[in-house]
């Protein structure tokens, strides 16, 4: 029996579930991706398209599996008395509770955890609706809050292992040799083995409930697993070995990507006579010398804003234009935002000077722009009519365009800045040829990292919204083995995509090359590294957060660099002081509005 008289709440609380699954890839997805990103693997739109592609096959193969534990393993569904409307309003407030906070945190670019501030809403209702005592604290056979927590140092801690040990893989077999290309070339197929078999086991391992192959022995699991895993070490010493040795060993420069059909028969494929250097990408994160004065001057905030300084300083003299950084002693607050937003204004130039729907919508704003008085004058009403349209396109685009890798680098001269040119100079640099591999490896693993992040993250994120449904659907309180819709999962899968491709990008300036030196190889381990751990998490059912092990894994490759000096300690401490604040403000806040909302008073109460 559907509950009609509650179905607003189920609308409202509907809208919450969604802002929070958006929230999720704003933050958490824009936070897993910075990875990749920040060393050059592969550029922000092509990270758009993946994450749409691997969110969604981690989410309706093995995401339903974690569900469970966030819809009964911290309030027990005897804790309802079997009441489906105080149900259906306590997950509609915990739901609200965690997209609120994670909301305010992505817009002032403070990244959070949206797996722990749904945990800690969740915590916080159980307390406003049944006590301290009706809350599972406990380990509760792994679905309590003293095993969800624990991962929050179990977690980054694992992952830091995992990664470490990747990457001193990579080093002591490839990095550390006279000459590490042929390494790298030749050892190459190992890690696709390696990537491969994780993606795998991801599905097969204790089996997917939407494959049915939980039902499957061991020895099956295990033959398609090793299988996959060499299927893709033979097909990559087959057709990407070949490809690579002519690239960077032969050099030649007249390859195309098509050539990778032809397999071995690159071998013989003589190489250009000139060949002197090899045709690779340039991996280095601060690229002075792609800079000229007219793109540093149109440059988005947060970016390098040389040549900007005679905004602030046009009185006292300075270094040349090459060498121009902003003094902050010599600069106040107002002076510094004055420049901050002549920078934005020049960003936007730029962008108006383009073609397609976002150079026509900021063309159209900047052509219409609010006049005086209220915003009911007539001529504001037209004006706003004019900018609507125009604002939704910014809302789906400006993303997309966004600089990414400027944005991490740090504003020069500034303490943090100044703090990531120390970061870099104790990250040792590798030949850019023995990294354009790794680059390859890396989309391997990012694309493992959003699958993990889809079958782990979608579950958290749907379990709430499938206890509303539930309850909302048959009158009944959800009991501790509902199923979870496929279209639910499907849905909530898209949200978070949709929210890390418009508005991931808040996320990802503050993230990535900011806690240590980024680049494919040091990418790539610290992505598999992760996927490990929150595979491992997941098919043990235990709700863990993608961002955590991320950092974790950054922090631990960070640290093969052999110093303390190669992170970025400032911002590690400031994640990890967001997580641990999340834990209660996402809490109070899910408590407050499920204790006022339930103890409402009303009339014919008595």
């Amino acid at each position: 029996m559907v509950l009609h008289e509650y179905t607003y709440i189920f609308a409202i609380g509907t809208g919450f579930a969604l802002l929070e699954a958006f929230n999720n890839g704003a933050n958490d997805v824009a936070n897993a991706w910075a990875t990749s990103v920040s060393s050059r693997s592969v550029s922000y739109r092509a990270a758009m398209v993946l994450c749409l592609v691997f969110e969604l096959l981690g989410a309706l193969a093995v995401g339903a599996r974690s569900a469970s534990t966030i819809k009964n393993g911290i309030i027990p569904v005897a804790a309802f008395q079997n009441d489906a409307g105080v149900q259906l309003l306590a997950f509609a407030c915990a739901s609200a509770g965690a997209s609120i906070w994670v909301m305010w945190c992505t817009r002032h670019s403070a990244h959070v955890s949206s797996t722990y501030s749904l945990i800690s809403s969740l915590a916080g209702v159980g307390v406003a609706t049944v006590g301290a005592g009706g809350v599972q604290w406990g380990w509760n056979k792994g679905s309590g809050l003293g095993a969800i927590f624990a991962g929050l140092g179990m977690a980054p801690a694992i992952s830091a292992a995992f990664a470490a040990i990747i990457f001193m893989l990579i080093k002591l077999t490839v990095h550390l040799r006279k000459n590490p290309v042929p390494w790298a070339v030749w050892t190459s197929p190992f890690f696709f083995l390696i990537a491969g078999t994780v993606c795998t086991l991801s599905i097969v391992y204790k089996g997917s409930p939407r494959l049915g192959l939980s039902k499957k022995p061991v020895w099956y699991l295990l033959a398609v697993t090793l299988g996959v895993g060499f299927g893709l070490f033979v097909m990559s010493a087959l057709f990407f070995v070949p490809y690579v040795h002519a690239k960077v060993v032969k050099k030649d420069y007249t390859l195309k990507l098509w050539h990778v059909f032809l397999g071995p028969a690159l071998f013989w494929r003589p190489a250009p006579p000139d060949a002197e250097r090899a045709k690779v990408p340039n991996y280095a994160v601060v690229q002075h010398d792609a800079e000229t004065e007219s793109e540093a001057d149109i440059r988005p905030p947060s970016d390098n804003l040389k040549g900007n300084d005679d905004a602030v300083f046009a009185s006292k003299e300075v270094n040349p234009p090459a060498q121009r950084k902003l003094i902050l002693a010599e600069c106040n607050q107002e002076g510094y935002q004055r420049l901050m937003h002549e920078a934005l204004e020049a960003h936007h130039a730029r962008l108006r000077q383009g073609r397609g729907p976002l150079a026509w919508a900021m063309r159209t704003l900047h052509n219409n722009p609010m006049g005086a008085g209220s915003l009911h004058e007539t001529a504001n009403l037209i004006t706003a009519c004019k900018r609507v349209p125009a604002m939704i396109v910014c809302a789906l685009l400006y993303g997309a365009h966004y600089d990414i890798h400027t944005a991490q680098v740090g504003i020069e001269g500034t303490p943090e800045g100044q703090r990531m040119a120390r970061v870099y100079e104790n990250a040792t640099k590798y030949p850019n040829e023995v990294e354009y591999l790794y680059s390859f490896v890396q989309i391997i693993t990012a694309c493992t990292a959003s699958f993990a992040h889809g079958a782990n993250d979608v579950g958290n994120a749907v379990g709430v919204w499938a206890v509303m449904y539930a309850a909302w659907s048959t009158g009944k309180a959800a009991g501790a083995k509902a199923p979870v819709p496929l279209w639910q999962i499907a849905v909530i899968a898209l949200t978070i995509c949709i929210g890390f491709i418009t508005y991931g990008y808040n996320i990802m300036k503050v993230m990535g090359n900011k806690i240590t030196y980024h680049s494919p190889s040091r990418g790539s381990s610290m992505e598999l590294g992760a996927a490990i751990t929150v595979l491992i998490f997941s098919q043990y059912s235990l709700p863990v957060s993608t961002s955590m092990c991320i950092t974790g894994a950054t922090v631990g490759v960070g640290l093969c660099n052999g110093t303390l000096k190669a992170v970025n300690w400032k911002r590690v401490f400031l994640l990890v002081f967001s997580w641990f604040m999340t834990i209660p403000i996402a809490g109070l806040i899910g408590g407050c509005l499920m204790g006022i909302l339930l103890n409402t008073p009303h009339f014919g109460k008595k």
